[in-house]
């Protein structure tokens, strides 16, 4: 049987993998470069649109105890992920232009997998999964409201500026990852004294930026906020936040900074370097102003600059099932972050568990979620359960799964007890289902 993956992002790049691994023909839609979006810039797939990092690997953290789960079902994002890798600490980063490649070649080279380029206007007839993201076109979305029969609801995301390593003054930024972890030259961190960072904090809030719909009345994801809307909680909250000086001492004086903006490189050669944290809605121009203030930057060159677009997910505990169907299409399955899953790692997950279902689905069985003390199960178990009335996204984190019958004081120990518990788990789901995760090529060099 033939089946559709709407949406060539790292969620139906995914989705479109495991239904070809386990036999079927399967047709990748993308509707990139017929149709943009407000917020890519190619016609990639798996473009990365946001930051360029992955999270941990550590399966001690959330996000590396859900990588593991994503490896074990057999990951497409992982695959393609190694030969873009660039350093950053004990996180997994990419050069986002080799990873889209590898991702396309990847994808391309499966004599199952048939890419087509044309904006899909409606739902597709048969077994599908929509993999859409949070920038689905109008039309679309229109289709999608009317099978739910509600409007849904939106966010704002936004986007961090991009800085050119060699327009950083180097005499007063320096190369240093948190608390020693990484390489020592992962990350760039420009220092701030105490009257430095409240004189750039009154100036983030004086600043300009861009209008929009009811800005005050925006539910920004919290894990996402642009730097002014931190600001306007308090002039403390980029202290305790991005700019956070905990375990980055400047080696020239062996003290933390007040506090410090760290920068993650974009790319391999370290050319590009991500302001981390620092998601903005300010206009272009106050940009380059207020964010010049900071030691090192004085004369920076902005490759990129921070930018807002509208984001849109569903009110999945009000409307789907479990496994993120409605009840009127059982295998038109969402897959993403269109369902409310908040990202990169989360959302391909995501779409390595919707292609598991509809291949259940077509052959006759039961769809299944893992349990909740794996990660992939905590994150969908909070999208069913939520409140209805006031749902919000959700990325990965210890609090998603059921808690261990034993009280343990030591953090790292009982992360580890978990990350045990959550392997098990995830064996006995498997095993109890007939899952077999799918096999992925030692991903290729893809010329830069």
């Amino acid at each position: 049987m033939s089946l559709t993956v709407v949406g060539g992002g790292l969620a139906g790049c995914e989705a479109a993998w495991q239904l070809a691994q386990r036999g079927h023909e399967v047709t990748l839609v993308e509707m990139r470069p017929v149709t943009g979006t407000p917020a890519h810039q190619t016609d990639g797939l798996a473009e990365l649109v946001c930051t360029n990092s992955f999270k941990s690997e550590d399966p001690t953290n959330a996000h590396g105890l859900l990588k593991r789960e994503m490896r074990t079902l057999g990951s497409l994002l992982l695959a393609a992920a190694q030969p873009a890798r660039v350093a950053a600490g004990t996180a997994l980063a990419v050069d986002r232009e080799i990873f889209s490649r590898t991702m396309a070649e990847m994808i391309g080279s499966h004599p199952r997998i048939r890419v087509e380029r044309r904006e899909v206007t409606s739902l597709p007839d048969g077994p599908a999964v929509v993999a859409t993201g949070p920038l689905t076109s109008p039309a679309l979305t229109g289709e999608v409201q009317r099978l739910l029969g509600d409007d849904g609801l939106a966010f704002f995301d936004s986007i961090a500026p991009i800085v050119a390593f060699e327009s950083v003054d180097m005499e007063k930024a320096y190369m240093l990852s948190r608390h020693g972890k990484g390489e020592g030259d992962d990350y760039l961190n420009c220092p701030l004294d105490r009257d430095g960072y409240y004189a750039f904090v009154e100036a983030v809030a004086a600043a300009d930026v861009y209008p929009g719909h009811d800005w005050e009345n925006v539910p920004f994801f919290e894990g996402c906020l642009p730097i002014e809307v931190m600001v306007a909680r308090g002039p403390e909250t980029l202290r305790f936040g991005p700019m956070r000086p905990i375990g980055l001492p400047d080696p020239r004086t062996g003290r933390e900074p007040y506090a410090v903006l760290q920068l993650r490189r974009e790319d391999r050669e370290g050319q590009m370097w991500n302001m981390v944290g620092f998601q903005t809605r300010l206009r272009t121009g106050e940009q380059r102003r207020v964010f010049r203030m900071i030691p090192g930057l004085e004369d920076a060159e902005f490759l990129r600059m921070g930018s807002i677009h509208r984001n849109t997910y569903l009110n999945f505990p009000g409307r789907l099932a479990p496994y993120g169907a409605t009840a009127e299409r059982p295998r038109l399955l969402f897959a993403g972050q269109l369902t409310g899953v908040e990202g990169y790692t989360e959302s391909a997950a995501s779409g390595i568990l919707a292609g598991v279902n509809l291949d259940r689905l077509v052959r006759g069985e039961d769809a299944t979620v893992p349990p909740p003390e794996t990660m992939l199960g905590g994150l969908y178990r909070y999208l069913r359960e939520a409140r209805r009335d006031d749902f919000q996204p959700m990325n990965s984190n210890f609090g998603l799964l059921s808690p261990l019958e034993a009280r343990v004081r030591d953090k790292r120990r009982k992360r580890e007890m978990q990350a045990e518990r959550g392997e098990r788990a995830l064996a006995g789901w498997m095993e109890t289902h007939g899952i077999a995760g799918v096999e992925v090529p030692a991903a290729l060099e893809v010329a830069s």
